[in-house]
């Protein structure tokens, strides 16, 4: 498969070629610059891979959850370039590419949702495919539901922003990789068997996947501790 795989969920820039098994990547810390970096970058991938964006089996993107700006570039990108050269698009989870990248076969994802709030999901491995052991959900960082079991990794901003989690765990958790993100190559290695059965959108159906529906807090609510 020839798929090209982007993420602008975090404040990472993730960005993922591969052809026919082979594996490009350029991941850079992007802050604010997303909508600057994204398409001279994704141009200096493909001219050095030697393909045209057309010769391409499909475009595939971080969805969600994550920022909300990040996500509106990454699924904008992605729609655009779908239109132009007339190919699929898929839209990925990114707490399922951030537990993908993790390499571990029980993973609790969880992202910094900011306004003191995680973005969190719990996956297995069963076979060559991780499952979802607790779907993806926005929470208190001391609210969010248990696991079942022990030797997970937590994985995820979250984990870093939040000790209390490690407190909500406890030994639950063998493992903690609070500077994991995802990942452009994780969102591309789970989108080959989508765009292999032939189950891509059109690029109309491109959108994100927003869980939380507010994005600021008002006055009173910044004031109140």
């Amino acid at each position: 498969m020839r798929i090209l795989a982007l993420d602008t969920s975090t404040e990472y820039l993730s960005l993922a070629l591969t052809l026919d098994g082979k594996v490009f990547s350029k991941d850079v810390h992007a802050g604010q610059t997303h909508s600057q970096l994204i398409l001279p970058m994704i141009g200096e991938m493909l001219s050095e891979a030697g393909i045209k964006l057309r010769e391409l089996d499909g475009i595939a993107f971080g969805a969600g959850p994550g920022s909300f700006t990040g996500l509106r570039i990454g699924c904008g990108v992605a729609q655009g370039l779908a239109f132009g050269a007339n190919l699929p698009v898929a839209g990925l989870s990114t707490l399922l590419a951030l537990a993908h990248g993790s390499g571990a076969d029980k993973v609790i994802a969880c992202l910094d949702a900011r306004m003191g709030e995680v973005y969190h999901a719990a996956y297995i491995k069963c076979g060559d495919v991780l499952q979802e052991a607790i779907p993806p959900g926005l929470y208190k960082p001391g609210e969010v539901p248990p696991v079942t079991g022990e030797g997970w990794t937590g994985a995820g901003s979250g984990w870093a922003a939040y000790k209390i989690l490690d407190e909500v765990y406890g030994e639950s958790v063998r493992e903690i990789m609070p500077d994991a993100y995802p990942r452009a190559s994780s969102i591309a290695f789970l989108s080959e068997s989508i765009f292999a059965s032939g189950l891509g959108l059109p690029a109309a159906q491109a959108a994100p996947i927003y869980i939380r529906n507010k994005v600021a807090l008002t006055m009173r609510e910044r004031a109140t501790p």
